[in-house]
Formats: C-alpha cells, sequence, structure tokens
C-alpha cells in the first residue's frame, strides 16, 4: 500500500511539472503538487525511506 501511495506522488508531481511547462490549467496543478508533497511527507512519518 505504501509504494502504491509514492507511485501515486510520483505521478501528481510528474504531472504538475508537465501541466506547468506546457498547460496553463491554474490552481489545480498547485493542488496537485500539494498533494504529492503531503503523500511523501506521510510516507517519510511513517519511518520509511523515500
Amino acid at each position: 500500500m505504501s509504494s502504491l501511495l509514492y507511485l501515486i506522488a510520483i505521478i501528481l508531481v510528474i504531472g504538475w511539472v508537465f501541466g506547468a511547462f506546457v498547460y496553463s490549467v491554474g490552481g489545480l496543478i498547485h493542488i496537485l503538487l500539494v498533494l504529492a508533497i503531503i503523500a511523501v511527507l506521510f510516507r517519510l512519518i511513517g519511518g520509511r525511506a523515500v
């Protein structure tokens, strides 16, 4: 389950980078980035290496 969370975080970061430079979607891209960062932080707090 934790590797799935990490995979989702990576996909969200890639989507944010792609969206920030190619499309101008507005606040949605930044929400995706925040969700990805939160997912990585939960993984770090849980005691597992990223």
